[in-house]
């Protein structure tokens, strides 16, 4: 879906294919058969855009064959179907029974990192519509916050900056500009657009060796570390943020705070993937902590923060923040609100006690688009738990996902046109 900002540029929304994984290439063809046109088909457009989700081995398939690639970008036309915006963030593996600390393999430390990056770019340029020149993949965070020291620090910028040189090249050869965001999410070595900020503009200062942090992940709570320090300098143009407004909301960042620090330090936001948290505002009362219960499932991990007056203070699922996890294990202090990595249908709150952080969805989305010029050019839907919520709130059918996404959509396409955007044929 297309939108035009007052200031006549136009704002791309999509939703991402990640909610229905395919780890092949006939996999993905399947799922815009059975899953994005009848999407596209509900909301009555003639065009959905799609951030499409494509594994190690789907991506291998359409590197290495032309003729693979070709038949992908005929199928997407056929099905009215266009393709902006790539998650880059999981490798494989995202529709197993046990996602959970997997997803953050190989890392920013991995030669497989930059190279499947690189080939989701070159993708990108191939797949992008004709009238559109510019694209994003959105990518980990750098690594999962354990055992991330001054060297593997130092090897993630080296694997950027050739990532950022690629770019450049890509670029000159294509004429389709295709820029990077890392993704803060709790856990990581960049859980806020703080951290953000520190690693990205240490990317094009000298490197010199710092000190690292090798923090033990302990199932009790304990304070969230902070970023490995770098040198400030001007960040690449060609990496930023990818703004993920769940991340946002669970580790209680302003939105107004993070975009301001992301503009004094000039780091661009390639794309913003909105999404809404799971929020508990008394989790000490035993029937909010019993309906926080039923979101703890095998699949996915759900970080869980507070803040306290010592600061933020999380874990690592909430099984561990209920105390459930182990009978010596302390949980989450309770006297403050919780809130959960668990995103939750844009239009659909869980039922009270609980409720979503869809507030903080819509400051920052008036932050990033209801402004003179738009923060950002792609905006992303990215609900990918549907069959991890409750038994009872789970769409037992295509058909009952399709409607659950289309009203998603419905509801973001409301939220833009408030801001003064106008919806494009």
């Amino acid at each position: 879906m297309r939108f035009r900002h007052p200031d006549g540029s136009t704002v791309h929304l999509a939703y991402c294919t990640n909610v229905h994984p395919a780890e092949t290439l006939d996999g993905v063809l399947a799922q815009l058969r059975d899953h994005c046109e009848p999407v596209r088909r509900r909301l009555g457009r003639d065009r959905l855009g799609i951030g499409l989700w494509l594994a190690r081995d789907a991506a291998r398939s359409l590197t290495t064959d032309p003729a693979s690639l070709r038949a992908l970008r005929a199928e997407l036309d056929r099905r009215g179907l266009e393709v902006v915006t790539l998650n880059g963030f999981p490798y494989e593996g995202f529709g197993a029974a046990e996602v959970k600390y997997r997803v953050y393999q190989p890392d920013w430390t991995r030669p497989e990192r930059l190279a499947h990056t690189t080939d989701l770019a070159r993708l990108l340029a191939a797949l992008l519509p004709e009238d559109v020149t510019e694209g994003s993949v959105s990518t980990l965070p750098l690594a999962w916050r354990t055992a991330f020291d001054a060297d593997a620090a130092a090897t993630a910028r080296t694997a950027l900056r050739t990532l950022s040189v690629r770019l450049d090249a890509l670029e000159e050869l294509t004429g389709r500009s295709i820029r990077i965001g890392l993704e803060p999410e709790p856990g990581c070595v960049v859980e806020t657009v703080a951290d953000a900020v520190t690693a990205l503009t240490a990317l094009t200062a000298v490197p010199s060796p710092r000190p690292g942090r090798t923090p033990d992940r302990s199932p009790s709570p304990e304070p969230i570390p902070g970023p490995v320090p770098g040198p400030s300098s001007a960040p690449s143009l060609r990496i930023g943020v990818c703004l993920d407004t769940c991340h946002l909301a669970t580790s209680f960042e302003d939105p107004r705070t993070a975009l301001d620090s992301l503009a004094a330090a000039g780091i661009p936001v390639p794309k913003a993937q909105l999404s809404a948290a799971l929020h508990a505002e008394h989790p000490h009362l035993p029937e909010v902590r019993a309906a926080l219960a039923a979101f703890a499932e095998p699949r996915f991990l759900h970080q869980t923060r507070t803040r306290t007056a010592a600061g933020l203070r999380g874990t690592d699922d909430l099984p561990e923040a209920l105390g459930t996890a182990a009978p010596t294990v302390p949980g989450l202090p309770d006297a403050t609100p919780w809130r959960a990595h668990f995103h939750i249908p844009l239009h659909a709150p869980p039922a009270p006690p609980l409720s979503s952080t869809l507030p903080v969805l819509r400051d920052a989305l008036a932050l990033l688009v209801g402004g003179p010029h738009p923060r950002t050019h792609h905006l992303e839907v990215e609900t990918y738990t549907w069959q991890a919520l409750p038994p009872e709130s789970r769409p037992r059918t295509r058909a009952r996902l399709a409607d659950g996404i289309a009203a998603e959509l419905t509801l973001a396409r409301e939220l833009l046109t408030d801001l003064g955007l106008k919806e494009l044929p």
